[in-house]
């Protein structure tokens, strides 16, 4: 496989949609590193897996000799990004903006390579602009244009209000690659309009056109959603590591080989091929690969040590081998009369409703300390501590302690 090949491979691996395909390939012949830009708007102070899909991609450019710019737009997190929105984004104050921004720093680097990493912020050349700049810049993009926009187009044919404001958003993005003269734009798959409107820009400003990647969104833990902290399907990069892993464990086999071609650098293309030929064969168990991955993940966001632990703590429930005392405990405040087994496992997030609760009771689903326990209206008082256990994917360790 030639080098060039293989940088094509790599860069193409996990994508949904590049553009185009032999400019990168003219891009990458001129054997010089390349500019790769992402940008990521400072809304919430914590990153999560969804936003490392993009990091990953910068990383795997990084490898290849690159040089990534981590954008953070402190500028235009201040408009409010209209993406997939169907009312008005509420803009962020710029405290909050340079808040998360500093968060933002502190946590990129556990994927990229510091040394290859240009962090930059967007009002470096915006907040040097004056009102007939922004004039200007607004003059190089029509309102029609905009309209064809999905999120645009659905909101203005219900009628529903569209601030002038929201319209440079989209500029604003694209101008940034004008700014940072960029050769490659990554973004996920709804950012397309924003990342062709910054290869329009520095057109119309003499430059070379930026190739446009564009990454999958990362469904959540529950398989079918965009991973968001609003749905409570995500996984933090600053979690503990018991947690990275036991939630990896809990995903859906399927959705296990979306994540490993999005998340994993250990497990390359060929040999997630192999793996899951052998999975569908019989001759491999899903739940290894994914401890790998889980594995992986907590290694990579904390330690080699510390992600050996978190599989010790994992085992330690499903297969009864080693300290349960080695996963996170959540204290839950109950009367002093104690708390009705069936209640305690909604209290702890294992189950939606009593009703769900007592099910998995008949079914003998439900354990304490791995022993199975079929009495719902067993009550639990305050100094217990345990394990409680749904099957063999959902566990929490808890305490309880008497509500104040």
């Amino acid at each position: 496989m030639t080098t060039l090949q293989f940088a094509l491979d790599s860069i193409g691996r996990g994508a949904d949609e590049l553009i185009k395909h032999e400019e990168l390939e003219a891009r990458l012949r001129l054997g010089r590193p390349l500019r790769i830009k992402a940008g990521f708007d400072p809304t919430a102070p914590d990153l999560h897996l969804g936003h490392t899909v993009l990091l990953n991609k910068m990383r795997q450019f990084q490898e290849l000799g690159h040089q990534v710019i981590f954008l953070i737009g402190d500028f235009t997190g201040m408009i409010g990004d209209p993406t997939g929105k169907n009312v008005t984004r509420k803009p962020l104050t710029r405290e909050d903006v340079l808040a998360n921004a500093r968060t933002y720093e502190a946590q990129v680097f556990k994927v990229l390579d510091r040394e290859r990493t240009e962090v930059r912020f967007n009002s470096e050349w915006f907040g040097k602009m004056d009102a007939a700049d922004m004039i200007r810049l607004a003059g190089q993009h029509t309102v029609a244009r905009m309209l064809e926009r999905d999120d645009f187009a659905k909101r203005y044919a219900a009628q529903q209000s569209i601030a002038i404001h929201e319209f440079l958003y989209p500029l604003v993005q694209g101008y940034d690659s004008v700014a940072l003269k960029c050769d490659v734009e990554l973004g996920g798959t709804d950012q397309k309009f924003n990342l062709l409107m910054g290869r329009g820009l520095q057109e119309h400003h003499g430059q070379p056109p930026q190739i446009v990647l564009t990454m999958p969104l990362l469904e959540g833990l529950d398989g079918v959603n965009k991973m968001s902290k609003s749905l409570g399907n995500y996984i933090g990069i600053d979690e503990p590591a018991i947690d990275i892993v036991t939630k990896t464990m809990k995903i859906g086999d399927e959705l296990m080989w979306r994540w490993i071609d999005l998340l994993s650098f250990e497990i390359g293309i060929g040999e997630a091929a192999q793996l899951r030929t052998k999975v569908e064969s019989g001759q491999s168990n899903p739940r290894d690969i994914k401890l790998r991955l889980a594995r992986e993940l907590a290694a990579r966001f904390h330690s080699t040590s510390a992600a050996e632990i978190a599989v010790a703590g994992w085992h330690a429930v499903v297969r009864g081998e080693g300290d349960t005392s080695l996963l996170p405990l959540s204290e839950i405040a109950v009367p002093n009369a104690g708390l009705r087994l069936s209640a305690l496992l909604v209290a702890a997030g294992l189950a939606t409703s009593n009703s769900e609760a007592n099910r998995k009771l008949k079914e003998h689903a439900v354990r304490i300390d791995a022993a199975v326990v079929e009495d719902g209206q067993q009550v639990l008082v305050p100094g217990f501590e345990g394990v409680l256990q749904i099957g063999k994917r959902n566990f929490a360790r808890v305490r309880l302690i008497a509500a104040s």
